[in-house]
């Protein structure tokens, strides 16, 4: 129905705001990463659309940028995930720092947003675990990353130390995610193989 909509604040609410297009109201609900980037009141303002409709009312989603409105869509695709949910998720967890707590397995992150407890957390990382392996982080494919099954280690091209770094940062009291990015940014800037390095490279990112 909509996919764009360019206007003014009009009114801005906890979890939503009203987009003046024209002279005519469009009432958006968004994530608070969105509300927190749009703007103030009167300032000109460009959202991407989701559109809902139901029997009862139509809604509209909007979105600051298109991870984040494609993010929606995955996340409301699985069975659990209203709106609602998905716009706190995505309130907890940008596009980016998503796709790493899912590679590695963290619903520690997820349970962060409102309305997301472990079942549902442990749901969404089970079926969105193989959508996350096909995207890249910078130049580093996730796959590379996420933890592997006992059978598929010796199969796999990349060597399990990345994974041993990860679990090495996490006994030191690290979040899984934040390990796991610190890793592999690593990874990214330097070519050293061994675990040792990693890990001392990992420290030095974390604390910085």
């Amino acid at each position: 129905m909509f996919a764009k909509l360019t206007g003014k604040i009009d009114t801005l609410f906890q979890d939503s705001l009203i987009l003046d297009v024209n002279g005519v109201g469009y009432h958006v609900f968004a994530s608070g990463r969105t509300l927190g980037v749009i703007g103030n009141h009167g300032d000109a303002a460009s959202l991407l659309i989701e559109t809902h409709v139901r029997e009862d009312h139509i809604h509209l989603y909007g979105f600051a940028s298109a991870a984040e409105r494609d993010w929606f869509k995955i996340l409301t695709a699985v069975q659990g995930v209203g709106a609602r949910s998905g716009l706190a998720i995505l309130t907890a967890c940008p596009p980016d720092k998503l796709i790493i707590a899912i590679a590695a397995n963290d619903t520690a992150i997820l349970r962060q947003a409102e309305g997301v407890g472990p079942k549902l957390a442990t749901r969404i990382v089970s079926e969105l675990k193989s959508k996350v392996e096909n995207m890249n982080i910078g130049v580093v494919p996730v796959a590379d990353f996420a933890p592997k099954k006992k059978g598929e280690i010796e199969k796999s091209a990349v060597p399990n130390v990345d994974q041993d770094a990860v679990s090495a940062l996490v006994n030191l009291g690290y979040g899984r995610t934040e390990a796991f990015s610190a890793v592999m940014y690593v990874r990214q800037k330097s070519n050293d193989n061994s675990l040792n390095e990693i890990i001392k490279l990992a420290l030095k990112e974390l604390s910085s």
